[in-house]
């Protein structure tokens, strides 16, 4: 066979050239990123105890505050919402994530650069100790745009009175432009 001025031998040559097309371009293929599905993943990550998103609990608070106080009496609210004032409880018992904190993180890549580790150390000041740690964890480009969110939850225990470091644990996927990462505690549950 002919091509213009190039003549091809054999077929086994014809073989080894389709063979060598072929991989080059899968090593191509390979080597371009994958897309992440950062803007459609989005997680939204809710206020501890309300059941509210994050941002919507933060603007509501911010509204609460700038707002005058009005006092209605009690009869006229029941009115308005149909349902009955609600008892304050005498003596309101801590949520276990109210004494976990993150004491100290970092963020690094693994894999080809699209693997989120990062490097927790949590602090139980609760007189009990706790399990199932829920943690989200916010991606910034460097420009401080949002990439992307992700969730995880620790299922091990932390003592009471005491802190836990965490190396390089997978949060999981994420865009390959993520530069920073924020995490924040979400849920975790009494023993």
């Amino acid at each position: 066979m002919r091509l213009g001025k190039w003549s091809l031998g054999g077929v086994s040559t014809k073989f080894a050239l389709l063979s060598a097309i072929l991989l080059a371009g899968a090593v191509a293929w390979m080597m371009l990123p994958e897309p992440s599905g950062a803007e459609n993943d989005a997680v939204a990550i809710t206020a501890p105890g309300t059941g509210l998103p994050e941002r919507a609990f933060l603007a509501q608070s911010a509204a609460a505050t700038d707002e005058p106080v009005t006092t209605e009496p009690a009869s006229s609210a029941t009115e308005t919402t149909g349902m009955a004032p609600a008892a304050q409880p005498v003596m309101a018992e801590r949520a276990p994530i109210d004494g976990l904190k993150i004491a100290s993180q970092s963020f690094r890549r693994g894999g080809l650069g699209s693997k989120a580790l990062v490097t927790l150390t949590l602090r139980n000041a609760n007189d009990y100790p706790v399990k199932d740690i829920e943690i989200a964890c916010a991606f910034v480009r460097a420009d401080g745009s949002h990439v992307t969110d992700r969730k995880r939850v620790i299922a091990d225990t932390i003592s009471q009175k005491s802190r836990k470091t965490y190396a390089g644990m997978l949060i999981g996927f994420v865009n390959i432009n993520a530069n920073k990462a924020k995490c924040s505690l979400v849920t975790a549950s009494r023993i």
